[in-house]
């Protein structure tokens, strides 16, 4: 099922002669390898041109990748070759995908927030679904000061979380880190200059 939304994305991709957002991974993942456990199985949500994903099969993950853009998914499948690992780059559509049940040990959401707070919780309940019992959760987004910035991320502060949100949306879940902070960004085109941040890792009930 296409939509606006997804449109929207192979678009914005399709338009870049070069990588959106760049080829290295997020400074959130290289600063949280101590959740990545070689051997173990990962999901990238929304993965876009595959620096995460490409980046947690380099340290030794069984990954895969969610992401619907055509355009990102040959860029991403481009760089796993380069690095020479292997991702399983899937074309899904995140809000309308049947989630399997207890797939993963670790499952990785950077910069998903295209999505207003109806569709954010069919997201979660997605990765949550997903996720093993005693699995971790990554998230990193915007908190909704980054309006303010305008270096990144959609124009809408309702997209944006907050630590009393997640805290709320995941509730019963033991919350290892849920921290609001700033600074200055350097990923690609896409996301550059100073910006409000937000880094959350939670474990699943087991």
């Amino acid at each position: 099922m296409r939509s606006g939304r997804t449109d929207m994305w192979e678009e914005r991709f399709a338009n870049s002669d070069d990588y959106v957002f760049g080829t290295e991974p997020a400074r959130f993942l290289t600063e949280h390898t101590a959740y990545l456990t070689p051997g173990q199985t990962a999901l990238s949500v929304a993965d876009g041109e595959g620096r995460n994903s490409v980046y947690m099969a380099q340290r030794g993950l069984e990954t895969t990748a969610y992401e619907f853009a055509p355009t990102a998914i040959a860029r991403a499948r481009a760089l796993a070759a380069e690095r020479g690992v292997k991702v399983d780059f899937q074309n899904v559509d995140i809000l309308t995908h049947d989630w399997p049940e207890d797939a993963y040990d670790l499952v990785v959401g950077i910069f998903i927030q295209f999505v207003g707070p109806k569709d954010r919780k069919v997201q979660f309940e997605g990765m949550k679904r997903t996720l093993k019992p005693g699995g971790v959760l990554l998230l990193h987004g915007y908190t909704p000061k980054q309006l303010e910035f305008g270096t990144g991320g959609p124009p809408f502060a309702e997209n944006m979380y907050t630590e009393d949100q997640l805290a709320a949306d995941f509730v019963g879940w033991d919350i290892l880190e849920n921290r609001a902070y700033e600074r200055e960004v350097q990923e690609g085109r896409g996301h550059s200059g100073m910006s409000a941040l937000i880094d959350f890792v939670a474990r699943k009930p087991a």
